[in-house]
């Protein structure tokens, strides 16, 4: 019973012997496989280019918060944010009450994330 190195080698053999047979079908996949790397590649680099970016703007913003830059914080900050805006909202449909409850949660809620 042949080994794991035994089946390894054989395949590596016979993925070599594929490789050598080079025709028209061989040149065309190549240069198919060759369009398809570049456009992931290309891809990668937009994407992980915009992925750095959107990291880096979440984690100055922490920093400038006071807060740590986990998931959880983020969306207590968004809590946060979104109680302020109906606190302004209340202004300005003249809901004084509202606006003092609605502020004084954003507060305690913002309060919270400054550390």
């Amino acid at each position: 019973m042949p080994g794991p190195f035994t089946t390894y080698v054989a395949a590596l053999r016979a993925a070599h012997h594929m490789q050598t047979e080079d025709g028209i079908f061989g040149w065309l996949g190549s240069a198919l496989g060759s369009v398809i790397r570049f456009i992931i590649d290309a891809l990668r680099d937009i994407f992980g280019g915009f992925g750095d970016a959107v990291r880096d703007f979440l984690h100055g913003l922490a920093r400038s918060v006071g807060m740590s830059p986990s998931f959880f914080n983020y969306v207590w900050l968004f809590v946060g944010l979104a109680l302020l805006v109906a606190a302004v909202r209340a202004i300005i449909g003249r809901a004084f009450l509202a606006a003092i409850v609605w502020a004084v949660l954003a507060v305690l809620v913002l309060g919270s994330l400054v550390g």
